[in-house]
C-alpha cells in the first residue's frame, strides 16, 4: 500500500490566502534586512579570517568533544573543529586575535600545548582579514549568479512571467535564510553559502514542477478562470510536494542529531530552507503569477469543460 500524506483528490483554495501570504513574506523580508542590518551575521573564521591548525592523533581516532572543552578553556574566541581525511585527523580553526602577528603566534603555541605530546602538528596557517573579505565577496557573487543564471532558465524554459515570480520566491528564501541566521548568531562560512546555493536549487526545483503543472493546465483548460487553473496545478502536485518536503526534513533531521556540531549548522539552516522552500513555491512563486495574464494559446487541446465538469 501507498503512503500517502496528502489525498489523492484535494481541492484547497491557496489562492484565496495569496493576500495574507504575501503580505506574511513581505513583513518576513523586511524583518530579514532589518536584523542583517542592526544586527549582522556570526561570520566564521573563513571570512574574518584566523588561525588554522592540522593536527593528527598519535594514539588512535581523535576526541573532538575533549578537544573541543580543552580549548575552549583559553579564551581564543570562536574555535571551530572537526575530523579531516580519517578519524585521527583534525582542522582547528580559531579566530583572528586582537594584536599583531605576535598576539597569532601566541595563540598557536597556546593551542599546540594544550593539544599535547599526543598530537602531532603538521601544518599551521593564518587566514588574513583580507583573504576573508575576498571569501565574503565571491560568496555574495556566487549567491547572485546562481539567482540571474535560475532566471535566465526560468525565462526560456517558461514565460518572463514565471521567470520574475521564480526570482521573487528565490529572493524571499535567501534572504529569509539570511535573517535567521542574523537573529540566532549561528556562525555564517562557507558552508553555509554552500547552504542557501542548495535551498535556491531545492526551491527552483519544487517551483518548476509546479510552473511545468500550471504551464500544461493552461493549455488544457482554456475557458477556466486563471485562478482555478492556478488552485488545480497547485493542488495535483500538493502530495508530490509534501511528500519530498518529509523525506528531505528527515534526512536533514538525522544529520541535526547524529552529524556533531560541524554540522548542526548547515543542516539547521537547510531544514529551514526546505520549510521556505516549499511555502515559497505554493503562496510566493504561484501567488505572483496570479497579477499575471498568461498566454493560453501555445497548444490546441480540447477544453475538457468548466471547472464544476471536470471535478
Amino acid at each position: 500500500m501507498r503512503l500517502k500524506l496528502v489525498p489523492s483528490e484535494t481541492s484547497l483554495d491557496f489562492m484565496r490566502l495569496r493576500l495574507p501570504a504575501l503580505g506574511f513574506s513581505g513583513l518576513l523580508v523586511a524583518a530579514s534586512i532589518l536584523m542583517f542590518t542592526l544586527v549582522g551575521l556570526n561570520l566564521g573564521i573563513d571570512f574574518r579570517g584566523g588561525i588554522l591548525i592540522e593536527a593528527r592523533s598519535t594514539d588512535g581516532p581523535a576526541d573532538i568533544g575533549g578537544m573541543r572543552s580543552d580549548l575552549g578553556t583559553l579564551g581564543l574566541g570562536d574555535i571551530s573543529l572537526q575530523e579531516f581525511g580519517s578519524d585521527t585527523d583534525i582542522l582547528v580553526r580559531v579566530q583572528r586575535q586582537d594584536g599583531d602577528e605576535q598576539a597569532q603566534i601566541a595563540a598557536i603555541t597556546a593551542i599546540t600545548d594544550t593539544l599535547g605530546s599526543g598530537y602531532e602538528v603538521r601544518r599551521t596557517e593564518f587566514v588574513g582579514p583580507t583573504v576573508g573579505a575576498e571569501l565574503a565577496q565571491k560568496g555574495i557573487y556566487a549567491v547572485g549568479c546562481a539567482l540571474l543564471a535560475i532566471m535566465v532558465y526560468i525565462w526560456f524554459r517558461f514565460e518572463w512571467q514565471f521567470s520574475l515570480a521564480a526570482i521573487l520566491a528565490l529572493a524571499h528564501d535567501v534572504l529569509s535564510t539570511i535573517g535567521l541566521f542574523a537573529l540566532t548568531s549561528f556562525e555564517f562560512n562557507l558552508a553555509t553559502v554552500a547552504a542557501i546555493l542548495t535551498i535556491a536549487g531545492y526551491s527552483i526545483n519544487d517551483t518548476v514542477v509546479v510552473f511545468d503543472r500550471v504551464r500544461e493546465n493552461l493549455r488544457r483548460y482554456k475557458s477556466y478562470e486563471q485562478r482555478d487553473i492556478l488552485n488545480r496545478s497547485l493542488n495535483e502536485t500538493l502530495s508530490r510536494t509534501v511528500m519530498t518536503s518529509v523525506t528531505t526534513l528527515l534526512a536533514l533531521l538525522a544529520i541535526v542529531l547524529f552529524g556533531g556540531a560541524v554540522l548542526r549548522d548547515f543542516a539547521l539552516a537547510m531544514m529551514w530552507g526546505v520549510l521556505i522552500g516549499t511555502y515559497s513555491s505554493v503562496f510566493v512563486a504561484v501567488g505572483a503569477l496570479a497579477f499575471f495574464d498568461l498566454k493560453r494559446h501555445l497548444d490546441e487541446e480540447d477544453d475538457p469543460g468548466s471547472p464544476a465538469e471536470a471535478g
